[in-house]
């Protein structure tokens, strides 16, 4: 059993693992749809419960959380962002009801923007019971927003979803220097279409690398349990238990 959706009361109760992707209604640059943190969160999940029933494990996909924390992308048509507050109610509330059945929750977000309210929803929720964890569809070799790591993860997935000839290089400077000037006045303020990084050049095959990396990462830390004081996996050796 992977997909919660299509399970009965009965077969959710034989899940250890229920992982919970979390995505975004954002633009993603003139190439990429609004759904991008979406399926790509979905992906990953799914491969990490796949690897993780190889290995012996219960483990299910919850359906995604469609909507996140988008407000530095509201200059551009077609995102919904719910904000930073409401989503870290709905994580806090999401938690509380899975675990009443559930062994372990882990959250997996495919947006960024999600972070901030992950972090804050996470700590209280480890105070209460250390059965959540969380972690993110990134790794720090992948670019920021709408380039060649979320293009090439979509072309793998949903390659009829990519405009590829409409894809254009944004600002490749790394985004924690752009992140201020983001989170004050927008992604518009410093890549006007919408893009931080450079998508011209993705293939499937990279997605595919891309998204076999990440579900690997993800299965070992949910194995090895690892967590830093937020909450969120990590695998250097200073994580606490």
């Amino acid at each position: 059993m992977t997909d919660l959706g299509d399970a009965t009361s009965a077969g959710a109760a034989q899940a250890c693992v229920v992982l919970v992707p979390l995505g975004s209604v954002e633009q993603h640059g003139p190439h990429l749809p609004l759904s991008t943190d979406s399926h790509i969160a979905r992906e990953v999940c799914h491969r990490v419960a796949e690897q993780l029933v190889e290995q012996g494990v219960s483990a299910t996909v919850a359906p995604c959380l469609e909507y996140g924390s988008s407000g530095e992308h509201e200059g551009f048509a077609g995102t919904i962002s719910i904000g930073g507050d409401a989503l870290r109610h709905v994580l806090v509330e999401l938690v509380r009801s899975a675990r009443r059945w559930a062994d372990r929750i882990v959250l997996v977000s495919g947006h960024g923007g999600n972070v901030g309210a992950l972090l804050e929803a996470v700590r209280l929720l480890r105070f209460e019971a250390p059965t959540v964890a969380w972690t993110t569809c990134a790794e720090q070799d992948f670019d920021a927003h709408a380039g060649h790591a979320e293009t090439s993860m979509m072309l793998a997935i949903e390659p009829e979803s990519v405009q590829l000839e409409r894809a254009a290089v944004g600002n490749t400077t790394p985004a924690a220097e752009l992140w201020p000037r983001m989170k004050s006045s927008g992604i518009e303020a410093v890549s006007p279409n919408g893009v931080l990084g450079d998508p011209r050049n993705a293939t499937a095959m990279d997605g595919e690398r891309m998204l076999g990396a990440l579900a690997a990462r993800i299965a070992d830390q949910i194995q090895d349990g690892a967590v830093a004081e937020g909450g969120s996996f990590l695998r250097a050796s200073t994580a606490v238990r």
